[in-house]
């Protein structure tokens, strides 16, 4: 597909490299060198990626992700963030931010064109209209609505990242049923996704935060250790462990 992608990086050379590679893909590319440049670009032109370094003058990299997901615009703009400190708490950063990917430097721009097609993929089909509504997908508390994006837990409305949604959705689908971390992966983000499995981990993390009454010990979204996660089947009265 041919899209329009925004890549927010400061190092100019990193940026050229960048550009050549996702134009050779065929994509519009419209290159910035700090965040309040990023944003306004962004709100110029809404493009189909964002392609955003942590460490940029003026408004930094996790800024600029948090004022994406919080403009109603911007707010499922695909979001692959760079950064040159692999520590896991800028990950978990970025996840919670609503980071849909996440790389570290050095990377392969072969790997990183990779993963934008993987992103662009996922944007396209949530853009493409569904033929009717779908109707929500229950379990116990949880009611996941495709149609509207929406998630709702204890009739509560819960904010949820991309990554969040699709996670969500693809449990509620067949509660009781475990899924491990590469069969959520593979349906996260296909079969080209890069994504390690401790992605999975940070998305549960955060939603058991935002779904269950005591996130320390669940009762919706379980763990089944050394396999995978779950949603409890409130059919067969099961609970969290």
């Amino acid at each position: 597909m041919n899209a329009h992608v925004v890549v927010a990086e400061d190092d100019e050379g990193q940026a050229e490299l960048i550009r050549r590679y996702l134009d050779r893909e065929g994509h519009t590319v419209t290159v910035v060198h700090d965040g309040r440049a990023a944003l306004e670009a962004l709100r110029r032109h809404r493009p189909d990626l964002l392609v955003l370094d942590v460490m940029m003058p003026r408004v930094g990299g996790f800024d600029v992700c948090r004022i994406v997901r919080s403009e109603e615009a911007l707010a499922d703009l695909p979001v692959l963030m760079l950064t040159a400190r692999s520590t896991e708490d800028d990950l978990l950063l970025g996840l919670d931010l609503g980071a849909d990917d996440y790389m570290t430097k050095p990377f392969s721009p072969r790997e990183l064109t990779a993963r934008a097609r993987s992103l662009l993929r996922r944007g396209e089909r949530r853009a493409r209209p569904e033929p009717e509504a779908s109707a929500a997908l229950c379990a116990g508390p949880l009611a996941v609505d495709p149609a509207r994006h929406e998630v709702r837990a204890h009739d509560r409305r819960i904010e949820c990242t991309p990554g969040e949604f699709r996670l969500l959705e693809v449990l509620v689908e067949r509660p009781g049923q475990v899924f491990t971390r590469a069969q959520i992966l593979e349906r996260l983000h296909g079969f080209d996704g890069y994504i390690t499995s401790r992605t999975v981990d940070v998305h549960v993390m955060n939603l058991r935060k935002k779904i269950e009454d005591d996130p320390r010990h669940p009762r919706t979204l379980l763990t089944v250790y050394g396999v995978g996660y779950k949603l409890a089947d409130p059919a067969v009265g099961e609970e969290g462990r």
